[in-house]
């Protein structure tokens, strides 16, 4: 026998966690907060064992799946169900081919009936449950419901991302077995996506138009996943403090609140970018405060990761327009509702205490960056001159707005045929303006208050302050000016600034020429702040 002490085990080297950015949560991998608490466990017991179908819905990169996951997981472990995730977003190729959109989704469920539930008999049978054509669907349905042995619970995710008469194919089906349910056809189906199904628009081949109500009119309820609370984003951002040592000043939480307003992948991405991403911050010794999250937030913006090019994507569309445009001017917004819940549900906008607003601080960011992106682009180097830093090298907000005018007069109308949005275009032309001078080493502060007809901005360069309030002038409207000096001054106030000013651009039909509309007057406001009045 050996006189040599034992050695204690080895222990596994314990990775440290991220916060996630892409695809559903891995407990071992990811912070994250308990999913069956998101999603409302006990509703959804509730609803199915009542038999019920409905809908979860949420815009992309909310945790959907990681619920859906883990709520699948729960109800089988439970033992009293079988329930089963299918992911059939492949089936979107197949458009208004019913046949082929059938084919992909029964091979999806074929694989997850295996690997979940270890049912192989829809894989083995595929090609004779396909031999139904049309019926194709339902007669799968049928298959897994009666080879599961219990009632069959399933979830079908990213169905609002099929289209044309694959969508309404598999609605019918699922709605013509729902009177066979639960020995011989599921007991309960979630549809899953980004909108309720009654905002699913379809067309069918031959150009009938069907609104998801109508194909599927057996919803019972319509639930959606929210964002997370002020205090989940605290208790997110905890996980890593209590397994790293690395602290978050409550300042730090505060910027990350208002700039993600508790969005999940934005709670997450801004998280890791200031811990992970940012490599000064990767000693745990480095308390993440204000500064180096305001850092981490423009970093990410810069960046324009997939979820922020999805959301500029959206910017091309007609009824995504209709509300974001009259939000950059401050105009009022009166869209239809069925307009206002798909921007809702989509997750762009919320309602705030001034109407209709961006969802969060950076969402308020990328917006008028993605849309004036071709004027910044135009703007050389030679043309946003040195001369706007005083003689100590900071911000002189008087000579900056001098430039600015010059620049205005000579290549306004120019640039405006840059901007895609043409009623906010000379408000999207100042921000750009202001973005080129302020990058890298300052932030525009942007205030939306739709139907006031103002954009207030605060410029912060070092530690100069700037506030400037857009205004624009178009026909049948009294002039603003009365109107902006009150706004500003109120402006200046929150901001405990002394001066300001008023840029009013005229944008009336039969407004003097081009130079002649330009000119500079100083006022002053009742409460003695100063304000600079530019009209353009």
């Amino acid at each position: 026998m050996s006189n040599h002490p034992k050695l204690p085990e080895p222990k596994a080297e314990q990775l440290e966690k991220h916060f996630n950015t892409a695809g559903p949560n891995i407990t071992s991998l990811h912070y994250e907060l308990d999913p069956l608490v998101r999603i409302d466990q006990h509703m959804i017991e509730g609803l199915i064992a009542q038999q019920r179908y409905f809908v979860l819905h949420a815009p992309r990169q909310t945790g959907k799946t990681t619920c859906l996951l883990a709520m699948r997981d729960y109800l089988n472990a439970q033992g009293k169900f079988a329930a089963l995730y299918v992911n059939i977003e492949a089936a979107q190729a197949a458009r208004n081919d019913a046949l082929a959109g059938a084919r992909v989704i029964v091979s999806q469920l074929a694989k997850q009936a295996s690997l979940t539930l270890g049912i192989e008999s829809l894989e083995k049978n595929s090609e004779q449950i396909l031999a139904k054509g049309l019926g194709a669907l339902s007669s799968a349905f049928y298959a897994i419901s009666e080879a599961a042995k219990k009632p069959l619970v399933l979830f079908l995710d990213e169905v609002d991302a099929l289209v044309g008469d694959t969508l309404i194919s598999l609605l019918r089906q699922i709605r013509s077995g729902y009177n066979d349910r639960p020995k011989s056809f599921p007991q309960s189906i979630v549809l899953c996506g980004i909108r309720d199904v009654r905002d699913y628009r379809m067309t069918m081949s031959d150009g009938e138009v069907i609104t998801g109500g109508s194909a599927f009119n057996i919803k019972a309820e319509s639930l959606r996943l929210g964002n997370f609370s002020r205090e989940e984003l605290l208790a997110l951002y905890a996980q890593h403090t209590a397994a790293t040592g690395q602290q978050f000043t409550p300042e730090a939480i505060e910027v990350a609140w208002v700039a993600t307003q508790g969005q999940p992948w934005l709670v997450n991405a801004l998280a890791e970018q200031a811990v992970w991403k940012t490599p000064e911050n990767r000693d745990r010794a480095v308390v993440i405060d204000e500064a180096k999250m305001l850092a981490a937030r423009e970093a990410l913006i810069l960046r324009n990761d997939s979820h922020l090019d999805q959301l500029t994507d959206k910017l091309k569309e007609a009824r995504v327009r209709a509300v974001i445009e009259p939000m950059l001017t401050g105009n009022l917004i009166n869209p239809g509702e069925a307009d206002r819940q798909y921007l809702l549900d989509l997750g762009l906008i919320r309602s705030g205490e001034n109407g209709l607003m961006p969802a969060n601080g950076i969402y308020a960011e990328v917006l008028p960056r993605v849309l004036a992106s071709n004027t910044q682009s135009q703007l050389r180097t030679e043309v946003i001159k040195s001369s706007w830093k005083g003689s100590d090298g900071k911000l002189n907000p008087a000579q900056f707005m001098a430039n600015f005018f010059a620049f205005w007069r000579s290549q306004g109308e120019a640039m405006m045929n840059t901007v895609k949005y043409h009623e906010a275009a000379p408000t999207l032309v100042l921000m750009a303006y202001l973005q080129r001078v302020v990058n890298g080493a300052g932030r525009i502060e942007r205030e939306y208050a739709a139907g006031s007809g103002r954009m207030d901005l605060l410029v912060v360069h070092n530690d100069v302050r700037m506030a400037i309030e857009v205004k624009v002038w178009r026909d049948k409207q009294a002039n603003p000016l009365a109107e902006g000096i009150l706004q500003l001054d109120s402006y200046l106030a929150r901001h405990a600034l002394s001066s300001g000013f008023l840029v009013i651009f005229d944008q009336r039909t039969h407004a003097p020429e081009w130079l002649e509309r330009m000119n500079t007057e100083q006022l002053s406001t009742e409460s003695g702040r100063s304000i600079v009045v530019m009209r353009g």
